[in-house]
Parts: structure tokens; C-alpha cells; sequence
């Protein structure tokens, strides 16, 4: 036969085994459809009647079959490219077997595989097989798919050897084809194309700490939320329970994954930018803006830890020497003068937290002032705190003194520069000092990432925030008759008593996911680590890439991190991202400025090197528009044109006008406009990358954060300087620069 004719019955081949899985899905999902409504009309009960006792067992068993059934069928009505995704065929000596790898598992009636989840041991060789190390497979096939049509094959012959039956070998090879494709807007997962150096960092036993490491375009992200989906399925009671959180930098890149694990068959994992991570104990406090490198410093540093510390100590006047209390009894003045007052105030915060210590300040302050009493005053001593605390002075001295405090008000004191300077003395320099308040000085400025971990540091020193004891509960259920009055013995179990007001609100997990982790910075990981006190850990991250001027400081925080907990390091060495032109460039500017740097080793070539380009202010409109039309005609995807901050949204403005008159709709749509710190993680087909000089001076990972930029392009790269050639191009071969 011909190649085509070959093509084309061995897509026959694979469209009726998919057909035949789609078939048992579709069966699945109208039994677990049948199952949900059975559940739900079992042991219906009327309002008027009352529910005998012997009836629990039957409620919850009523309860967990409504659930598994609804679980069920939500996992089958998920949207998969390509459930079916991988075919193997292993030498087997007495029968030849065939085993096809997909996102989930599917078994026919007589409970023989159709599908072998991803996860699966008996799917490793699909991962790990090589021609060196066949594992017993003679031909590993990748079965691109368009929902359930089969499309393309692709076909690597591991063992030549045992090719007894002459299978047809067809296609370029998976990992290739899939690196030509064109980028879109959100990530797609690798599980048909996952590789050895991979596979093992993704099954790696899961207690203690995993670091990931690797260059740009090594797969490091994708890696990472591949072994979320793996941990869940291998060890799904402990971390389904205990719950999965992955965090990444910025909501764009967390936009960009939402979408992988799902595709994998996993929805039980929360995902978190690391400016929404506080939103669990500040609610509606999720940031993306960023502040300017010298703020950012600052506030991302453990010296702020004793700032915030001082700050919670200080009195809210500090105009005067401090208040002072003065209450009578029986006719004798009993007084504490603010060194008292302050003294007390210090012994009290050394062992409790403010908000948590309001009745053990009341105590003591009542206690020194009823020992002013004199002993043949007419009264009992047992009443002496009664007529202290019922007076309306001492009442207005402890809201005016130790009122309850939440964390956006103290950190909106940081406004005020004498405040600054008490809080820091001695452990800010009077520049930092001045960097600090002004970032706080206009009190309706939205609060910043690096905020974020301010206010959950001031959460823990403050405590929780006790509730209001005559606040009242409403009578009637919100939402009156549009609320379903049906109630299932799940939801009785779950209502607990009253929180206990002393306790902590972070939410904790069992896994802590951390990608881009060499942008994370101490007060941060402070952060992170509130919520996975006792979880294990993936740490994903490139110290080549840290945005972070301190690149010591990151490493230690990871080092505290693990401390003597078990860990395992894995290093990716392949970047399937650049091309190898672009990333020789991007080598080349950041090796003279970090010689240690991890420079993985890039698999493949375009043909196409990187433009090196200058404008003037003028012209810088004209020819970054000239320069983008110029890459949505030579790419098929995304183009993502990379500008420092101080620019960014006055080229986008200008752009999108100028554009709009002379390109097609539909790749407007294609450009988009990251910032370089949001581009971390992010790929785009092409890349412009505006003004590089501008983008080291601002950003507090200089040169490093350059090369996150230059790196971010799968096919095609423009640079743009303005005015002359800048300095980042110092050290580039003639040719290029």
C-alpha cells in the first residue's frame, strides 16, 4: 500500500476502537444520569410528616449515591481533546497486546480496559520507553484527536527487533509535531507527549518536598500540573481530603492553566495567584498590580517582619506620650499614667495576640487600678472591678485603646511617615522609609501583590476578629421562596458549632503547588507556608528567571522550606519551547551577568534568526505596528509584544487604534500585551519585545527578567530598541546585533 492508503487504514483502525469507547461513555453517562434522579427521589418526606429514626441509614446511603452519581456523571460530560489519546503495542511472546492511554480509564461491559487512565503503571512505558530501554513495546502511537474523530497519528518505533508483523510506522514523530503547532490563549496539557525526564518528576513520591528546576521552555509549569493530576489519582483520599493548591504568579498565567487540569480529569485543585492566596482570611483582597521595583524590594523582604510587629504594638496616637486611664471609686481617684499603661500593653502583646487579648488588658489594667484602693475604703473588695468597668471613662479608654483591629487598617497607618519612623527605626534605612510610605499614602490606592502578604502577616500577629456579640441572625432564609427547602443529611452534618473565636481562618491544604517560586519572595513564602504547614510540596522554578534582586535570599527560603523534610530534586535539561536561534540570543545576554545560569538545550531549529531592531520615539508606533503585521502573517498563533510597565498601556492604546484600520479582526485578537513579569510561564508563536534596556532598569530582577522575555517566543522574535542599540545587546555576535 501507499503512505496514504497506509494513513488511512490506520485511522480506521483507531476511529473504531474510539468509537467503541465513546460508545461505552455514552452508556455510562445515561446510568449514572438514571442514578442521580433514583437517588433523588429516594425517601422523599413530606413537610407535615416526621422522619423515623430507623430512616438515617437510609438518608445517607440516599446521600452518597446522589453524590458518586453526580461526580460521576460531571466527569463524563467533560469536554476532552481527545479522550483517547496513545496506543501501544508490546511484544508479548504467546499474543501481541494493545493498550490504548487516555485521560480517564473506560472499561466495556466485562470490565477489560478499553482506556488505561494516564496515571496508571501499566501507562508508564508509554512515557518512559525508548529505543534503549524499549520496556517490552515495539511501537508507541500518539493519536491526535478533534473530540472523538481521530485526525492524525503519529508512530515511533522503539523495538525494530521485535517488529515481527511489520507494523506501519507513520507520521514525523509526536513531541515535534505537537512543538509545531501554533499557541492559543490557555495551555494545553502534554499528556500524549510527556517525556522520560519528565514522567519521573510527575510520579515522584509525593511526602516531604519535590523541586523542580530547569531553564525556559522545559515544561517545568505544565510538569508541575501534571503531577497535581497524579498525586490526586494515586493518593486521592489524602489529598482530595486535605485539598491540592497550586499558585502561580499573576491571574494571566493563572488564566492560562485553568484549563489543564480539567483536560486531565481532575477539578478538585484550587488555584491561586499569589496576590489572591490572603483571600482567604481578607476577604475580597486579590491583587495584580505591581509595584515598582524599589517598593517592591521593601515589602518583600523579612525585615518588614519586625516592621509589622512594631507597628501592631504602636498606640493609634501617637501624638502625645500615650493615653492614660483615670476612674473614680468612692470618692478616691485611682489613675495609671501612660508608662503604665504602656508597660502593660507590652507584657500583654508579648504572649497574645491584639485581638485575641482585649479581656486580659481589661484584667490587668482593672487589676493595677483596684489596688489603688485604699484598704478602709467602704466597700467590698469584690465590687471594686464592677465599679471600674461599668464607668463610661474606662469604657472609652479600652475601645480608644485597644480597639479591635482588622489588617487593612493597621497597614494603612504605614501612610503616615511618623509612623513609618517609629515602626522602622533602626530597621530601615531612611530611603526604604520614605520608598514604604509613599506607597501607602493615598488611602484609596488598591493594594499590591506584595501587600497581600503584608496583610496575611499582620492577620496571624493580629489574630482573628472576634464577632460582634449582639449581632443578630435572620429569621427568614434568604431569598424566600426561590430557596429549595430540601436538605440532605450531608448538610446536617456538616453544620458545626460555633467557631471558636481564637482559632485561625487560613485555609490549609494537604499539597502546596508553587510555580514560578524564584519570584517568591520571603515575605511570601511566609505566606505559602501558613497554608501548608503539614503538606508536602512542589517547587517549581528557574533562579535564572527571579525577578527577585536577591537570588541568595530565594534559595534560602527554599532551603527553610525543606529543612529536614524528605526531598527530591529534578532537573529539566530539553527546552522544547525555543527555537534554537532564539534561545543562543537569550543565552548569550544573560550568561555575562549570571554565570551559573541553567541553560537547558534546545531541541529544535526554524531557520529564522532572531530581528534586532532600532526606531526613534517618533517612529516607535509606526514600525512596532509594521513589525507586528509583519509576525500574525509569518505565524499562526498568539503574538505577544512584551513593553516595560512604564509603557505598556500607551503603546497598547496606540496600537490597538493604528491596527484596527489596516489588519484583520481576527488577528487582532492574536496580540496580546503582557507586561515582562506577567509573561513568565506564557509562550507566544511570535514575540516583540520593546525598549529591552528600559525593561532591566525596571524591573528588580534586571537582566534576568529580560531574558524571561526574550525566551518567550515558540517560532519568531523582534527586539526593539529606541533611540540607538541598547546596552543589553553588549557581547552579541556582529551578525546578529
Amino acid at each position: 500500500m501507499t503512505q496514504a492508503e497506509d494513513l488511512a487504514h490506520e485511522l480506521a483502525i483507531e476511529q473504531a476502537h474510539v468509537d467503541a469507547v465513546y460508545a461505552r461513555l455514552n452508556k455510562a453517562t445515561d446510568t449514572a444520569r438514571s442514578a442521580a434522579r433514583s437517588g433523588a427521589d429516594m425517601y422523599r418526606s413530606e413537610r407535615d410528616s416526621w422522619l423515623r429514626e430507623e430512616a438515617g441509614t437510609a438518608l445517607f446511603e440516599r446521600d452518597a449515591f446522589s453524590f458518586q452519581a453526580a461526580r460521576r456523571l460531571a466527569e463524563l460530560d467533560a469536554e476532552h481533546e481527545g479522550l483517547v489519546f496513545g496506543r501501544l503495542d508490546l511484544d508479548d511472546p504467546t499474543e501481541r497486546e494493545i493498550r490504548y492511554i487516555g485521560r480517564i480509564g473506560v472499561r466495556d461491559d466485562d470490565y477489560e480496559p478499553l482506556v488505561i487512565d494516564w496515571r496508571a503503571r501499566a501507562a508508564e512505558p508509554f512515557y518512559r520507553a525508548t529505543p534503549q530501554k524499549p520496556m517490552d513495546v515495539v511501537r508507541r502511537r500518539v493519536l491526535r484527536c478533534r473530540n472523538d474523530r481521530v485526525i492524525g497519528i503519529e508512530d515511533d518505533l522503539l523495538d525494530a527487533a521485535g517488529n515481527t508483523e511489520n507494523l506501519p510506522i507513520i507520521g514525523e514523530g509526536a513531541l515535534m509535531a505537537s512543538l509545531a503547532r501554533a499557541r492559543g490563549t490557555t495551555m494545553r496539557d502534554i499528556v500524549a507527549t510527556i517525556q522520560a525526564e519528565q514522567d519521573e518528576a510527575i510520579r515522584a513520591d509525593y511526602h516531604g518536598v519535590t523541586v523542580i528546576s530547569g531553564g525556559p521552555g522545559t515544561g517545568k509549569t505544565v510538569v508541575a500540573l501534571h503531577r497535581a493530576a497524579y498525586l490526586l489519582y494515586s493518593n486521592r483520599r489524602r489529598f482530595e481530603r486535605g485539598g491540592v493548591l497550586v499558585v502561580g504568579p499573576g491571574p494571566v498565567f493563572m488564566h492560562y492553566i485553568e484549563r489543564v487540569l480539567p483536560s486531565l480529569g481532575e477539578d478538585s485543585v484550587t488555584l491561586r495567584s499569589i496576590g489572591s492566596v490572603v483571600s482567604d482570611v481578607v476577604p475580597d483582597v486579590s491583587s495584580d498590580v505591581v509595584d515598582d521595583a524599589a517598593t517592591a524590594t521593601v515589602k518583600g523582604s523579612l525585615k518588614m517582619v519586625t516592621v509589622l510587629r512594631n507597628l501592631v504594638n504602636l498606640p493609634l496616637d501617637i501624638s502625645g506620650e500615650g493615653p492614660s486611664v483615670l476612674v473614680t471609686v468612692k470618692g478616691e481617684v485611682l489613675q495609671l499614667r501612660p508608662s503604665q499603661v504602656a508597660r502593660i500593653r507590652a507584657g500583654i502583646l508579648s504572649h497574645q495576640r491584639v485581638n485575641l487579648a482585649r479581656e486580659s488588658a481589661q484584667k490587668t489594667v482593672v487589676a493595677a487600678l483596684a489596688s489603688q484602693v485604699p484598704a478602709d475604703t467602704e466597700v467590698d473588695p469584690a465590687e471594686v472591678p464592677g465599679l471600674i468597668t461599668d464607668q463610661a471613662a474606662f469604657a472609652a479608654f479600652m475601645d480608644a485603646w485597644w480597639p479591635t483591629l482588622t489588617a487593612p487598617q493597621v497597614l494603612r497607618r504605614l501612610g503616615d511617615p511618623r509612623v513609618v519612623a517609629r515602626a522602622a527605626e533602626g530597621i530601615l534605612t531612611p530611603e526604604q522609609q520614605t520608598v514604604l510610605t509613599a506607597s501607602y499614602a493615598d488611602p484609596a490606592a488598591p493594594w499590591t501583590v506584595a501587600d497581600t502578604a503584608l496583610l496575611d502577616e499582620l492577620v496571624s500577629m493580629l489574630g482573628p476578629v472576634p464577632p460582634e456579640p449582639d449581632a443578630e441572625q435572620p429569621i427568614f432564609i434568604e431569598g424566600g421562596a426561590a430557596v429549595s427547602e430540601f436538605v440532605t443529611t450531608s448538610d446536617t452534618w456538616s453544620r458545626k458549632g460555633e467557631p471558636d473565636v481564637g482559632e485561625d481562618t487560613h485555609a490549609t491544604y494537604a499539597h502546596v503547588l508553587v510555580d514560578e517560586a524564584q519570584d517568591v519572595t520571603p515575605m511570601q513564602w511566609r505566606m505559602l507556608r501558613r497554608r501548608g504547614a503539614q503538606a508536602s510540596w512542589t517547587v517549581v522554578g528557574d533562579l535564572a528567571q527571579s525577578s527577585w534582586p536577591d537570588l541568595e535570599e530565594v534559595g534560602r527560603a527554599v532551603r527553610d522550606l525543606i529543612g529536614n523534610a524528605p526531598h527530591r530534586e529534578f532537573r529539566l535539561s530539553v527546552n522544547y519551547r525555543s527555537p534554537a536561534e532564539v534561545f543562543d540570543l537569550a543565552a548569550r545576554v544573560v550568561k555575562p551577568h549570571y554565570p551559573s545560569v541553567d541553560l537547558p538545550r534546545a531541541v529544535r531549529s526554524t531557520g529564522h534568526e532572531p530581528q534586532l531592531l532600532t526606531t526613534t520615539e517618533a517612529a516607535l508606533v509606526a514600525d512596532l505596528a509594521d513589525a507586528i503585521d509583519d509576525l500574525t502573517g509569518e505565524v499562526a498563533g498568539t503574538v505577544g509584544v512584551i513593553a516595560p510597565p512604564s509603557r505598556r498601556e500607551a503603546l497598547r492604546s496606540a496600537l490597538q487604534q493604528r491596527l484596527a484600520t489596516r489588519m484583520n479582526p481576527a488577528n487582532l485578537d492574536r496580540i496580546l500585551f503582557p507586561s515582562p513579569l506577567e509573561a513568565k510561564g506564557l509562550e507566544y508563536d511570535g514575540v516583540v519585545v520593546v525598549d529591552p534596556d528600559v525593561i532591566v532598569a525596571e524591573s528588580p530582577g534586571g537582566i534576568r527578567v529580560l531574558y524571561v522575555a526574550l525566551t518567550r517566543p515558540t517560532q519568531r522574535l523582534v527586539t526593539l530598541d529606541v533611540g540607538a542599540p541598547g546596552r543589553w545587546r553588549t557581547g552579541i555576535p556582529a551578525h546578529l546585533a
